[in-house]
């Protein structure tokens, strides 16, 4: 099985210095990256979460999915390259191989947070205090399916709120 890298030849490339915002939490870009080399933080809230370094890490993925705005902020550590999509859409009805390698890697996610979950749940579930809602709080989220936001007209923000 290629890579996603070999995937990807012929796409335009960015290079990106160090500090360089890729995505910025909030904000819906439209833009997809692959990571050839190089390093980027993920930051949620400003609070550092990850900091990648594997070629072929797509940034970027969950946003057009969910047609949201990214959920964290991507900025380059150091001298970076990427592939850059920026019509993410196009290119990928014509790649459908590019929707299936980006489908297994969420699928991948999934499957690594529900274990830890399990494994939260399982350590949590004999306390008699607030940490025995770690239980419900992981069931509800184990189980979250997407709901279309309602927009009210005369408010501009979800009626259910």
């Amino acid at each position: 099985m290629s890579s996603i890298l070999d995937k990807c030849a012929g796409l335009a490339e960015v290079e990106l210095a160090p500090g360089a915002v890729l995505l910025s939490e909030g904000e819906k870009s439209g833009k997809l990256y692959i990571l050839i080399d190089g390093e980027v933080e993920v930051a949620h809230g400003g609070v550092q979460i990850a900091n990648i370094s594997t070629p072929g890490s797509l940034f970027g993925e969950m946003s057009f999915l969910l047609d949201a705005p990214h959920t964290a902020s991507v900025k380059s550590m150091r001298p970076t390259r990427a592939y850059l999509i920026e019509n993410v859409g196009t290119f990928l009805q014509s790649r459908p191989d590019m929707f299936h390698h980006i489908a297994a890697l969420l699928a991948l996610r999934l499957q690594c947070v529900t274990g830890y979950l399990a494994d939260m749940k399982r350590q949590f579930a004999e306390h008699n205090n607030h940490l025995c809602m770690v239980d419900e709080v992981l069931g509800t989220l184990l189980h979250q399916q997407r709901q279309e936001i309602i927009v009210g007209p005369e408010t501009g923000s979800d009626p259910r709120l």
